[in-house]
């Protein structure tokens, strides 16, 4: 569930030392983010847009065709853009149609956990970074059947890309 007042109305980047710490002290206390594994400071407040903070800790979702990594065609890796964990290779990046960027793998066993998503009237999987539990976005049955026949359906604001050099 999404916290409106959180969200509608906040301008992160002009925002008062009082408001980021309410920000912070709500992110803290909200019992669907691992505070052991993520140390939710102003920096990471300052560093997220209010869009990233929605999806990955409220679980929301971008507009489809809207992303940044949507066309992307370069090689090189995503990464978690609230920890920086390893999260997919262009290698696995195929064109779904979807409107958002599909992978059929991750980089590494354990990179991801899934869990079950039964949010809106659907049954679906999660996907979250098993290092932050940042949302990432949701798993389907139907990626490429000659490879996992997964498909790794991510925001583009949830993932950093780091160009292979």
């Amino acid at each position: 569930m999404r916290h409106p007042e959180f969200i509608s109305g906040t301008d992160f980047e002009n925002s008062d030392a009082e408001t980021m710490s309410n920000l912070v002290k709500l992110i803290q206390h909200d019992k669907r983010i691992n505070m052991n594994k993520l140390r939710t400071n102003k920096k990471l407040l300052e560093r997220l847009s209010k869009e990233q903070i929605d999806i990955c800790f409220y679980k929301g979702t971008e507009a489809p065709f809207s992303g940044k990594y949507l066309d992307n065609k370069e090689k090189g890796m995503y990464h978690c853009v609230v920890c920086g964990n390893p999260l997919f290779s262009s290698e696995t990046k195929f064109e779904s149609g979807t409107g958002w960027p599909s992978f059929w793998d991750v980089i590494k066993k354990g990179g991801v956990k899934s869990e079950a998503d039964k949010s809106y009237g659907m049954s679906r999987t999660e996907v979250l970074c098993a290092n932050c539990g940042a949302h990432l976005g949701h798993m389907f049955n139907d990626g490429p059947s000659d490879k996992t026949g997964l498909r790794y359906c991510i925001n583009s604001l949830a993932l950093d890309f780091k160009k292979k050099e």
